[in-house]
């Protein structure tokens, strides 16, 4: 009643708070049953807003009591209801698979997420994964709980001109008109911090969206208490320079965690969805130092098993880096007074060369020191990732630097339409998404094929509808006239071919490769017996001028009088126009220059759509793509020459269109159906939606990560950290005696059909159980490299720390691919991730 008395001013309405309840909680946001109780209570105001809270604020009080006088309405809003508590109290995946686990709660930190166009604090592809694994995570039942920032205006908002220039405006964000509340204590009062920063303190203000089963904390600083300087750190997303930057993850980080242990929430495991959330391993470790009497090392050792950092940097130049200087003056009385430790220690943790005063502090040097696990976002990507970080373990090889992959996956009841959530539907069920997808394929397969083109002929439909009303509306936000803008009613056809292009405009993406050849794309665009469409849609960062340039490109092609019933460019992308696009395209095109796309998401959008893809064969594709799915391009391998590979690929996606593609769209059988097409579109459904859906990503998480990181955590932190401890202990004792190392030459003798590999090593004072003597061999045939431990046998007489080791191998590789080594080990830990000293044989 409290929160009806501070919203509805006057007399409150009565039974209006079960619509509160459903405004407030995001699940709205993929239950397309919801979308008529929003529209019945206003229509006009659902559509331009796509935000129940703000309908209930904004629609009168004499319309909010009719309806809820009226029956029919009731006994809606009550199956709405019903259906949701169902939703709440039924076990969900994760309760079914693992009833007894140590695993309790996730904290997931993010710079951004993409839940609903109502909540605006998302960019692209970071926050389009994060949104989609809470709501994942809350269809599965996986106990995670969410750490943001509330941004005063978000990311930008575009406005491209007649001449193809981009604006950038910043529209502001009413909290009080998005669908969160205040964070409140056991009395009520809305949560408040302080930490520090600079020679200051400042205040954060703490709220919540609810998004099913998973509460998302926000952190604000647009606090009056703040001094004006400060209140603007939480006002946009990615925007100033590096100590805005700077700013802003150590509230995300270090006030995010301080939120949790305020609010004793005690997370086993941290998830850092990317580096920007780093100095969360900081405060975690603070705060485990003040709970249990511990010094810095020791809880840093207790609390980096639970730790999980997932990097989506597919380059070393995307990862934020601070100079020595900025960190020393925001964080070095942090360090000192907080952690207990001197700025060199602290600089060491984001460092190549902690005595290097020119090295910047590298927040994914932070997050792999800090954490107990890392991954990248697709087979590809991990690969990449490993070259990246292989410069953290020196003279270990690159197969065995410690970086796994988890494929992103999205949100399948976010992105489905209502027409093919209704096909999904009958062939698989309503649950189909809240479980193992085992049975999906098969089910998938038994829709009839009628059932599946019409589908695509309505959602094609409606995206043509969508296209004539925003365009007419963003030619009238131009200037353009009357008779100009009714023209954008009859620009397109519902039963042409319709491609996609959307996503950001930036050089590695290739957004203009289409234009290589602009007279064949004409040629292609306007063939009378076999026409195309194509959609265009995207932003390039305010500071990126190549990018806009790249729009302007685009801008000029359209204004063609051959092609302007045939293309066109869509301001503003966000997500309810990727909502409208990935709903209705036929064939979702996507030009990374590999490897630069770590995985990418929007083709995997149109997948429970039936629309397909042609793609060059970098991140998600790169595993994803068969014949009988859709289309590549590219032969898969990094170009040596950018406008070589560029002249290729686009004659290799200009001659898939014209052979492949739309012949394939346009031959028909008797009954109107393309049967060629529509076995790779039902294939692509029925195979690729399921692998590359977030039900299956936050699975692979849980049983990969989560849970083990879980166990880990708990058996290091127990007893005061004393596993943390013998940690500490034993990589000091590393530190110490590892250059009194040797290792001597290795003598091999052949012993019927195996090698006998036998050398002597000096330990010196380093304890023998602290190592392991291994025969390596690189990996052949995809097959994990060879890693034969040696036995120990006795000591060497008259040696310290002298000793024997022997091992035997078949010959059934050459004696040259094998090399003896030394390397650190424990039953604990993992190597090289914790400890990067290794020895070769001489």
């Amino acid at each position: 009643m409290e929160l009806l008395h501070q919203t509805f001013q006057g007399t409150p309405i009565e039974g209006i708070e079960p619509l509160i309840d459903l405004a407030l909680d995001l699940r709205w946001s993929w239950n397309h049953g919801l979308d008529e109780l929003w529209r019945e209570i206003d229509p006009d105001l659902w559509s331009a807003t796509r935000n129940p809270w703000l309908v209930l604020l904004a629609v009168s009080r004499t319309r909010l009591k009719k309806l809820l006088q009226d029956e029919s309405f009731r006994r809606k809003l009550e199956a709405v209801r019903e259906h949701r508590r169902q939703a709440e109290e039924q076990p969900g995946w994760f309760a079914r698979a693992h009833p007894a686990t140590a695993l309790t709660s996730v904290a997931y930190f993010s710079m951004e997420f993409m839940l609903s166009e109502s909540l605006p604090i998302y960019s692209g592809g970071l926050g389009n994964v994060a949104g989609d694994q809470l709501k994942a995570a809350s269809d599965l039942g996986v106990p995670l709980i969410a750490v943001g920032l509330l941004y005063q205006m978000g990311y930008f908002r575009q406005v491209v001109d007649r001449e193809g220039v981009q604006y950038a405006l910043y529209p502001y964000n009413d909290p009080w008109q998005l669908p969160i509340l205040p964070v409140r204590d056991a009395n009520g009062e809305w949560v408040r911090m302080k930490i520090p920063l600079l020679s200051a303190t400042i205040w954060l203000r703490a709220w919540q969206a609810q998004v099913g089963r998973v509460t998302l904390y926000l952190l604000d600083t647009n606090d009056p208490e703040n001094p004006p300087m400060h209140r603007g750190i939480t006002g946009g997303l990615y925007g100033g320079g590096p100590e805005a930057r700077l700013e802003q993850e150590i509230v995300l980080g270090i006030g995010g965690w301080r939120l949790l242990h305020t609010l004793n929430l005690s997370p086993e495991v941290c998830h850092l969805n990317e580096g920007h959330a780093a100095f969360a391993i900081l405060e975690r470790a603070r705060c485990f130092m003040q709970d249990h009497h511990q010094t810095f090392p020791v809880a840093l050792a207790a609390t980096r098993p639970g730790n999980l950092f997932t990097t989506h940097t597919p380059v070393p130049a995307g990862f934020d880096c601070f100079t020595q200087a900025l960190m020393e003056r925001y964080l070095g009385r942090y360090a000192q007074a907080g952690l207990g430790i001197s700025n060199r220690e602290l600089l060491a943790l984001g460092r190549m060369n902690a005595d290097d005063p020119n090295e910047p502090f590298n927040m994914a040097y932070l997050a792999v020191r800090g954490s107990g696990a890392i991954n990248g976002v697709s087979r590809l990507h991990g690969q990449v990732s490993r070259r990246i970080f292989q410069i953290l373990f020196p003279r270990w090889p690159q197969a065995e630097v410690p970086v796994g992959f988890v494929t992103n996956g999205v949100h399948p009841a976010t992105w489905d339409s209502a027409h093919a959530d209704r096909v999904w539907s009958d062939a698989c069920g309503k649950g189909r998404w809240l479980g193992e997808l085992d049975t999906l394929e098969a089910d998938l397969n038994r829709a009839p094929d009628a059932d599946l083109w019409q589908m695509r002929l309505s959602d094609r439909k409606a995206l043509v509808d969508y296209v004539h009303a925003r365009l007419a509306r963003q030619w009238a936000d131009q200037g353009a006239d009357d008779e100009a803008v009714a023209r954008a009613y009859h620009i397109f056809n519902p039963d042409v071919l319709t491609m996609g292009f959307a996503r950001r405009f930036a050089a590695y993406k290739r957004p203009n490769l289409l234009l290589h050849d602009p007279k064949r794309l004409v040629r292609i665009l306007t063939n009378p017996q076999r026409p195309v469409q194509l959609v265009i849609a995207g932003k390039a960062h305010p500071a990126d001028l190549g990018g806009q340039a790249l729009i302007k490109e685009w801008i000029a092609f359209i204004a063609r009088p051959e092609v302007r019933s045939h293309v066109v460019f869509l301001n503003d992308y966000d997500m309810e126009m990727s909502e409208h696009l990935v709903q209705g395209i036929d064939l979702w095109i996507n030009t990374p220059r590999r490897p630069w796309e770590a995985c990418g998401t929007s083709g995997m959008k149109i997948l429970v759509n039936g629309g397909l893809n042609i793609s060059a064969r970098d991140g998600w594709w790169a595993e994803a793509y068969t014949p009988d799915v859709g289309w590549a391009i590219g032969d898969g391998k990094e170009p040596d020459d950018d406008a070589a590979q560029d002249a290729a690929e686009a004659e290799e996606l200009y001659t898939l269109l014209e052979r492949e593609v739309i012949p394939a769209f346009y031959t028909r059988d008797h009954n109107g159906i393309p049967t060629a097409w529509l076995a790779r579109m039902r294939a692509s459904m029925a195979r690729l939606a399921p692998q590359f859906s977030a039900n299956r990503a936050v699975r692979e998480y849980t049983e990969k990560y989560y849970i083990p990181g879980a166990e880990r955590y708990r058996r290091f932190s127990a007893d005061q950290a004393a596993v943390g401890a013998q940690v500490v202990a034993w990589q000091k004792a590393l530190e110490q005696h590892w250059p009194a190392v040797r290792l001597e030459s290795v003598r091999i003798e052949p012993a019927g059909s195996e090698w006998t590999f036998e050398t002597a090593v000096y330990l010196g004072d380093l304890d023998p159980g602290a190592v392991r003597v291994e025969l390596y061999a690189d990996a052949i045939d995809d097959k994990g490299p060879v890693r034969q431990e040696l036995a120990r046998d006795a000591p060497l007489v008259g040696t310290a720390g002298g000793y024997v080791y022997r091992t035997r191998i078949p010959m059934t590789r050459a004696l040259s691919d094998y090399t003896v080594r030394l390397v650190p080990y424990h039953p604990d830990i993992t190597v090289p991730l914790v400890a990067t000293h290794i020895l070769w044989q001489r």
